[in-house]
This record gives structure tokens, sequence and C-alpha cells, in this order.
């Protein structure tokens, strides 16, 4: 896949133009207006070739240099959608594209009493009444009748708060406890004993096993089920914040690989009787608990029950109103890990039936079983990734989920037949496809971009019939010389798999030139820096430095996402062993072309892609020149549990592992230049890492530089970082 800038070849006829009118001497006035007709032509070439700055590279891209999208776009019914268009909220017939205003800002502010800046985040609870938030307020609004059903306050500052749509209550947390508001303004705690390493109805698990929140309202409102973390046990990490006349100890609670961990538990509030019971999970306390769902009648609650160890998983199901354990459903176990990431997904059809996506087979596939835990019947199968369940019709005879099947790079739409599991690929255009479904199953939104397409809305029948292309957002790099970008697919050298990888060449690109590389990697699970979105996913900052005559490099390693079980598991126990050897087949690729320089090849990554860029430099010090390693893992026995555990098992477990792993064992091959960079707040990877192994080059008498940026988490991000890619940047320009 190849990206180019097409440049329209207008000096020669510029220059041409200029010479046949002096030669004709046409009159003045002619001459007049076809010069200016030529300078405005000679602005366009200039336009054209409009260089990527620094700047445009890093916050144009998400403000100035921004694709645009449709805003708040959602389907109101089976029939309609609607999106919002400056102050307005505008509704379209899915059948004839029809469309009409249905609410503007002013509207709804003498509905509400409020005053917005903008149109405020919506959704529809029904196809009459919308739910608005703003702040620390919630708003049910009923449309037709332009009259506010509800209005909602909870305390500034007070998060997470969630807004039950069927009982009309926000759920909220404050100084660490749980707390329940109704629209009269009376608040009851839920909780009382939250601080000092109690936290209520927050995420847990540092955010692993695809949690993101620790409110979960029963499907009626009846119950409020919430996380309690005990975080007593888990010594006190020590942060500094250097900003203060005196400088001020902010600990965070880090518990680190093969130590103690923080203790979950899932209590159920009873919102009538105002009683709360918590699930008897047992032990031992520092297991995990994880996709929790709330079955249709609001009896019982099925959790995702993973051993410390993360090898063996249980669908537990527990009794609401008790908290007693009914039955285990099924487990799944593996010789490397288990990671259960989706809540299982109960039939509107039959409520003794669920869906749930897993990779028990090695691939991401959705099966289907009852609430006895039998399997009613894998729906999807073979060597490809289903990514998401995105839903079904009216009586679930039609699947849709999104997935990978023609390619390992492009995410597609397809709808499966309940019955025989036959799928139809709905989206035609190669690419990354997201689905919005509508209610009955009889269309879908399809928002997606491609390697020349920045984004694109189709409107697209169950079938997969185009009905109208509802949004199509301009190019806004059209007027940026940019260097050729393509993609490159090269083999493991084991021969066994795929990798696959993206190159950017220099602008102005000559072939009989040799050019310097600078290799962007991260590698590490969850990610993939290679698909077929626009311009190949690449980062801006890679354009900015092909502008400067490098060459543009990053591949995809095994561990890396969408890949299948097989390829992400290899690298267990073993992290940056497999992962620098594929990278390296990538360097001998390089290697192979006449215009790579051999001598100046540098890389930089920053997290996992930090550890990365240490593996790569110190295994190799002979191919690497230059260096820099942002927020990067040093020592994964000082990296947190839930990761580094499954990964690597605990230190204790894995000694030869987290000993091959630490890159303070390899400074003794440093040669060249190395820079490292940490964010001072870092509560990911916290400063220790960069400290250790400075201490060690010291010893050594090894030199390598350093840069912190204080006030900064794990990365830096904003203005700041504009000065960071200048410092990245630099520390190139002057050594490679």
């Amino acid at each position: 896949m190849i990206i180019r800038v097409q440049k329209t070849d207008l000096r020669s006829f510029f220059i041409a133009a200029q010479m046949l009118f002096s030669w004709l001497n046409f009159k003045k006035i002619i001459v007049k207006r076809i010069t200016i007709l030529l300078l405005l032509l000679g602005q366009f070439v200039f336009a054209q070739e409009k260089q990527m700055s620094l700047e445009d590279a890093i916050l144009g891209r998400y403000s100035s240099l921004r694709v645009e999208s449709m805003s708040g776009l959602n389907w109101r019914s089976a029939s309609d959608y609607t999106y919002v268009k400056g102050d307005s909220l505008m509704v379209a017939e899915a059948r004839n594209g029809e469309e009409k205003l249905l609410l503007n800002r002013s509207q709804l502010e003498e509905i509400t009493g409020e005053k917005f800046g903008g149109f405020p985040y919506y959704s529809w609870k029904t196809e009459m009444e919308m739910l608005f938030r703003f702040r620390n307020k919630f708003f049910v609004v009923n449309l037709p009748d332009q009259q506010l059903l509800h209005r909602i306050q909870f305390p500034e500052g007070a998060e997470p708060a969630i807004f039950s749509e069927t009982g009309n209550y926000v759920v909220y947390v404050q100084d660490d406890n749980l707390y329940i508001i109704d629209e009269s303004g009376k608040s009851t705690a839920i909780t009382k004993d939250g601080g000092i390493g109690i936290v209520y109805g927050q995420s847990v698990h540092r955010n692993e096993f695809g949690i993101s929140g620790g409110i979960f309202i029963s499907p009626n409102a009846a119950y409020v089920a919430f996380y309690r973390k005990d975080e007593t046990m888990v010594k006190d990490y020590p942060l500094v914040d250097y900003m203060t006349r005196e400088a001020e100890y902010t600990p965070v609670k880090y518990p680190m690989a093969g130590m103690e961990s923080h203790h979950v538990m899932l209590g159920v509030f009873n919102v009538v009787s105002g009683k709360t019971v918590y699930l008897n999970t047992g032990e031992p306390l520092d297991h995990y608990l994880t996709n929790v769902t709330w079955s249709p009648d609001e009896q019982h609650i099925y959790l995702a029950e993973l051993n410390r160890e993360q090898n063996h998983m249980q669908l537990n199901c527990y009794d609401a109103s008790s908290g007693e354990r009914v039955k285990t459903l099924f487990e799944e176990k593996a010789d490397t890990y288990v990671e259960p990431l989706y809540p299982i997904q109960f039939s509107k059809v039959n409520p003794d039936e669920f869906y749930y996506l897993s990779r028990q087979d090695g691939w991401f596939h959705v099966y289907k079983y009852n609430t006895d835990g039998a399997l009613i019947k894998q729906l999807t199968k073979g060597e490809w990734e289903v990514t998401r369940l995105i839903g079904f019709d009216e009586k679930e005879r039609e699947m849709f989920v999104e997935g990978t099947l023609d390619d390992p790079l492009q995410n597609h739409i397809f709808s499966v037949d309940s019955k025989t599991g036959e799928l139809e690929k709905l989206s035609k255009e190669e690419g990354v496809h997201g689905a919005i479904l509508s209610p009955d199953g009889a269309y879908i939104l399809d928002r997606w971009n491609a390697p020349g397409v920045p984004s694109k809305i189709d409107l697209v029948s169950a079938k997969g019939k185009l009905i109208r292309t509802i949004f199509a957002a301009d190019d806004p790099l059209r007027n940026y010389d940019l260097g050729e970008n393509k993609l490159v697919t090269l083999k493991t050298k084991d021969g066994n798999y795929d990798l696959h990888a993206r190159l950017i060449l220099p602008n102005n690109f000559d072939p009989s030139k040799k050019y310097p590389v600078v290799v962007y990697v991260y590698g590490g699970p969850h990610s993939q820096l290679i698909n077929k979105s626009w311009h190949n996913q690449a980062r801006w900052w890679q354009y900015y430095m092909a502008s400067k005559g490098y060459i543009g490099f990053t591949l995809d390693n095994r561990g890396t996402n969408n890949r299948g079980r097989a390829f992400e598991t290899a690298i267990h126990r073993q992290l940056g062993i497999l992962e620098t050897e594929d990278q390296m087949q990538g360097i001998e690729y390089l290697k192979s072309l006449p215009y790579v320089d051999p001598t100046r090849i540098g890389v930089h990554g920053w997290s996992y892609g930090g550890f990365m860029t240490l593996n790569l430099k110190l295994r190799h010090p002979d191919v690497f020149k230059v260096a820099v390693a942002g927020g990067p893992v040093v020592d994964w026995s000082m990296y947190e549990i839930m990761y580094g555990e499954r990964y690597m098992d605990m230190p204790q477990e894995n000694p030869i592992g987290y000993e091959a792993a630490n890159m303070t064992n390899h400074v003794k091959s440093l040669v060249g230049k190395l820079m490292l960079i940490h964010g001072v707040q870092d509560e990911t990877v916290v400063m220790q890492h960069s400290m250790k192994f400075i201490r060690e080059c010291v010893k050594q008498n090894k030199q390598v530089d350093f840069f912190a940026y204080p006030t900064h988490p794990h990365n830096v991000r904003g203005k700041d970082r504009v000065h960071l890619m200048q410092k990245v940047s630099n520390y190139f320009f002057e050594n490679l």
C-alpha cells in the first residue's frame, strides 16, 4: 500500500507561458491579466508543497489539521439518525435522506434554564426522550413537548458519575466513597469508610482485563453493583511534586510484580432497602474480578474471575440478593495466560442464553451459551479475529460483528447467520471500518477511513447495499509535501509468521542517495501500529523527519495485536527477545535497500517502546548509532503486578526471564549515543527505572544523556509535547 501526495507540475508551465507571452508581445492588459493568473497558479504550486513543521505534526494534528467528523452521530429510532451541526441537533431519515432541524441550543437552554458553551453531549433514552450531560448536571428532556422531565445535579468534581436511565438517579464517587442522589437533591451515602487506602466505585486492577469503570447499575435500576478496592496492604510509592515552594510528597499505590497486591470485592446496593451485600468471591483475596454483567431479571451477577497467575478463568454466577455463588458456568485455562476482555451479552430473544467473545480456540470468536454453562454453538470460526460484537437484528437471526477476516491490517463489518454461521461482508472499501447499528438491525452507519481516505460515513443496509454517503472529510494534508508512505510485508526469522511494516521515504527522494533511518518502535501487547487506516496509521512526526531527509520505519513484531493467541503469547516469560529478533528482520530489510545508509540507523520509542529501544540499542550496538528511549521499562520486577505478571509471571517464578529482560544487565554493551527521557510524575513506568539505568551507566563509566519533564506523568502532552519532540528530533539531527 503506497500513499503519494500528487503534485501538479505547474512550474514548467509557468516558465514556458511567460516566454510564450513575451514572444507574442500581447497587449499590456492581456499580459497583465494572464500574469496575475500565472501568479495565482504559482502560489498553488507552492501551496501544494507546504512542508510539515513540528508544530503541525504535534499540535496541528489535533487542532487546525484535525480530520473533520460528524459530531453526536446516533440512531434515534429504527428509521432515523441524529447528529450535531454547529449549535443544532439535526435528524435525517434513513430511507430517503431527508433532513430537518430537531432542536437548537437556544431552545435547549430555554427548556433547561442552563447556558451551554455548545450543544452538549446527548443520548436517546427513548424516541421521544433525550438525556443530556453538562458539567455536574444531567437533564432528561421530552422533545415533542419541549419539557424538562428530570434535572439532577451532583457535587462538582465528583467522578465518576453515572446516570440511571431507568431509575432517574445518579451514582457518583466523592472522596473515595459512593453516593446516590435523586432529582429532589437527596443524597445517600452507599459507603462510608472510603479513603486511606479504601476506594469505591472506581476502576480496579489498573484498568486491565477490559475494565473501564467501577459502577454497574442493574437493568431496571433496583440495584447498584460497585467495586471496593482495598489498597492498605500496598506500600506507598514515593512521588514528589517539585512545583511547590517546598517540594511535596505525593505518594501513589503501586503494587510491583511479585509483591502484595490490592484486594477487590464487588458490592451490591439495594436502592429500595438501602442495604448492601458483597459477593462471596472467596480466597485468595488478590485474585481478579472482571467482566461484570447483570442478568436481565436482575437476580444474578456474572463475573469472570481470574487467579493471580492469570492462567485460569472461571465464569461464575452469583445471587444478587445474598451474594452467594450459584454456579460456575465454564472455565478457561492456558499454559501462558487467559485474558478475559469482554463481558457476556445476554440474548434479548431468550434471556437464558448469552453470547461470549473469547480466544479459547486461539482466535477471538463469538460463542453462544445457555445459563447452565452449556455451549450451544460457536458462531464464528477461522484464523482471524472478531474485534467487536456489534449487535443483532430484532429476532437475532443475524449477528453483526467487526473483524479481520480479509486482512489483519483491516477491520470490516460482517453479518453472521445465527444458524449456519455463514458470513457476509457488508463493508466493501479497503480500510478500517466501525459500525453503528440501528435498533432493529436494518441499517448500519459505517464510519471508516483508509490510507487515502481521512474519514467517511456511509449508510448501508443490513445486506451491505450502499444507500448513500452521508459524510466525507476533506484531506487536511492535501497542501503538504509528504514523503512516500508504503507498507512492507516481511517474515519472522523462522518463516512462520508475516511481519507488517511501514516505510516512509524522505521528501524529494533520490534513490541514488544514501539516507539515515529512524525506527519508531512500540512492540508491546494490545498494540498495532501498522494498518490500512489513514496514512497507514503513520505518526505525523515521521513525516516531519522525512522532510528533514530521514527514512521512517515501523514494524509490528510478535506480541502485538489482531494476529491470534500464538502470535501474541510467543513473548510470554521472555519479553524483549522475540520482539527484538523480529525488529532485526526489519533492519535486515532496510540494509538490503540501496538507498539506506546502514551506518546511520537510529531508534526511538516510549513506554514498552522505550524498553524495546533499549533492547535494540544494547543487544545490537553495532547497528543502532543513536537511540532515544522515553519512559522506558528497564526492569520488569519494578513494573506493576497485573500487566507485568501476565507476561512475565512473578520474579520468583521466572528469574532467568527477568534477568534477561533487565536492561541494566546489558549496559556493558552500550556504545554510541543514547538518551533517556522520563516524566517526573510518571505513575505507570516510575522514574526509578531510568534512575537505576543511569546509575549503572555511571558505575560502568558509560556516557548517557538524560532529560526529565517536571509535572508530567507517563507521557508529555499539550504544548510541552512540541518541546519533547524537538528534543528527540534534535538528538537525531545532531548525532545521526
